[in-house]
């Protein structure tokens, strides 16, 4: 157990500085937008880019290996929509939005610097298939039930547009096209060239941890939803489990891999619900609410499924 608090400590480290630095210098969130933007335009993908380029092509081809864990993840997603919908009786867009809470983890800022801290090189590819292919699809379901809902007034032909050009030119996806590229043509990269991805690559997780802590600090907690008593365990607890018990019931996966999607199943509810429920005016501050109650819970949760990987007490074998 003390080799998983020495893991988490500095990670969970990072975000209580950003929040106590956020809360002393009382600065407003335009504040962090730069360094956002390098997170998302250039550590990150940096980050991308050097784990896909140096594996082998054969390893990014398991199709099967995101398809199975896509499928456990909107597993969660559907749960929860469909309380949201017939047990609560909420709209199709607070639904939407409470579907996304369940089951969106902060696997962009989070998962890449914890996965490989705790997991090896290993992990590189899993989480970065997982992250990339995830983030795409959530782009494209959000924007597509809020024009449902009737949440998004734009076109059919300019929806579809700006999602695919959201999809397409992200900087997560296109820096994992250019790996794959880069692994498949086995490019040999330019030692001054690899040594600025190296160094905007570390740059990643200390920054995102950090950025993370302050936008927690400016969103506080003015109340707790109701929703709050299934979204938690839905995306805590059911959703690392429905994704370790899919994966294994499809079989053929290494158990890193296994590993490695469970562990961002337990992260908590990424940011990124948030700016899309400001997006489109819906479930905004309960939202941030449950970002904040999530990440705090998550200190326990991911420590546990942290302990069950680490300990072996996690069976690599599930199903005979």
């Amino acid at each position: 157990m003390a080799d998983i608090v020495g893991l988490l400590l500095p990670f969970f480290g990072l975000i209580v500085v950003g929040y106590i630095a956020a809360r002393i210098t009382k600065q407003s969130a335009e504040a962090l937008g730069w360094l956002n933007t390098f997170i998302i335009y250039a550590a990150l993908p940096a980050l991308f880019f050097k784990l896909v380029s140096q594996t082998p092509i054969e390893q990014l081809t398991r199709a099967d290996f995101i398809v199975t864990d896509i499928a456990a993840t909107y597993l969660i997603f559907l749960l929860v929509f469909l309380v949201g919908c017939f047990l609560r009786r909420n709209s199709l867009a607070d639904s939407t939005i409470q579907a996304f809470a369940g089951a969106y983890g902060n696997i962009g800022y989070m998962g890449p610097g914890l996965a490989l801290l705790a997991l090896g090189e290993k992990a590189a590819v899993p989480v970065a298939l997982i992250v990339c292919f995830e983030n795409a699809l959530h782009f494209i379901v959000a924007p597509a039930l809020m024009a449902i809902e009737g949440g998004d007034k734009r076109s059919s032909g300019r929806l579809v547009a700006d999602i695919a050009r959201r999809v397409l030119l992200h900087p997560f996806i296109v820096s994992t096209a250019l790996g794959f590229v880069a692994a498949a043509f086995s490019v040999q990269q330019p030692v001054a060239f690899q040594h600025f991805v190296d160094y905007l690559a570390q740059a990643a997780a200390p920054c995102a941890l950090f950025a993370m802590g302050v936008t927690l600090a400016l969103r506080p907690l003015k109340r707790v939803p109701t929703e709050i008593g299934y979204i938690v365990p839905a995306k805590l607890i059911l959703h690392p489990l429905v994704v370790y018990v899919v994966l294994q019931a499809v079989g053929g996966f290494d158990p890193i891999w296994i590993e490695s999607a469970v562990l961002l199943a337990a992260l908590p509810t990424a940011t990124n619900v948030f700016v899309i429920g400001q997006q489109y005016g819906v479930w905004q501050e309960r939202a941030s609410a449950t970002i904040l109650i999530t990440t705090a819970c998550s200190v326990v949760t991911v420590s546990l499924v942290l302990y069950l990987i680490k300990s072996g007490a996690l069976p690599a074998q599930l199903f005979p």
